[in-house]
């Protein structure tokens, strides 16, 4: 088990790095968690472990429970009234500049291949791009693969199956892998939402969907500001259905649900 004194230390560590405050709720997430890094490490308790941990000797081990606590199982074309959204306004769009779109908290990639999928089949192969970022180095590394559980495409649209993905056969039996050329037009980097995001550029869409509900109010504002400083002035932002940023006082205006636009 992990003590109520060694649960606080390492989500107060967690937090330091990640912004992510992690309640009394989420212990049994943490504890199953820490438990399999604990075994991989051979540590004989969680107390051990975590006290190993914080004395800061192994920054590595710091970044696999960062991964560890920020993975959150997704999959291809989540929330799908986003989706019909996009494609409205693909629908709408008069021929211009490169689209950008910007997957903002792209965990292992699903979010970001789902947009290039429906780009792709409205617009083609070129004129857009799509960069994700996530905190996790390790969701970075599996969004790049492009390898996923055949499970994780239940949403998929069969077409979409069938054009853009290949069915793993012998070892990879079960599984799905993403277009190579598909893989090549969806760029995923390592950011925290939670501090500067560097040169990144201004994007036409930007998904922030399920990363919100990690943060107190103040958290959310913060996050949102900070993205809203990179859509353009006609750009669009899509959040989680379950995650509102109506009363956080932010310069947005409400275009469906869940569908924001500066205002």
């Amino acid at each position: 088990m992990l003590s109520q004194q060694a649960f606080a230390a390492v989500t107060e560590a967690f937090a330091r790095v990640s912004g992510i405050k992690l309640t009394e709720a989420k212990r049994a997430l943490v504890t199953g968690r820490l438990q399999k890094l604990a075994q991989a490490r051979g540590a004989s308790n969680l107390d051990d472990y975590v006290g190993e941990l914080l004395r800061g000797d192994d920054p590595a081990e710091m970044a696999k429970v960062i991964d560890k606590l920020t993975t959150n199982e997704t999959y291809f074309f989540r929330e799908p009234a986003h989706f019909d959204h996009l494609s409205q306004l693909l629908a709408r769009r008069s021929p211009g500049p490169r689209l950008r779109v910007w997957s903002g908290a792209s965990s292992s990639g699903e979010e970001g291949y789902s947009i290039a999928m429906l780009l792709a089949d409205k617009l083609g192969l070129d004129g857009w791009e799509i960069v994700g970022t996530d905190l996790s180095g390790a969701m970075v590394q599996t969004a790049r693969a492009g390898l996923y559980p055949l499970e994780r495409a239940r949403n998929l649209p069969p077409s979409y199956l069938k054009r853009w993905c290949l069915k793993g056969q012998g070892e990879y039996e079960g599984q799905l892998l993403v277009a190579k050329e598909l893989r090549a037009r969806v760029r995923f980097e390592q950011a925290n939402l939670t501090q500067p995001l560097g040169d990144i550029g201004q994007f036409d869409v930007i998904f922030l969907r399920n990363v919100l509900i990690y943060f107190d109010n103040p958290g959310k504002a913060d996050i949102v500001r900070r993205v809203l400083g990179h859509l353009k002035p006609e750009g669009v932002l899509y959040t989680g259905h379950a995650e509102s940023i109506a009363n956080l006082g932010l310069p947005v205006r409400a275009l469906s649900s869940a569908v924001y636009t500066h205002g």
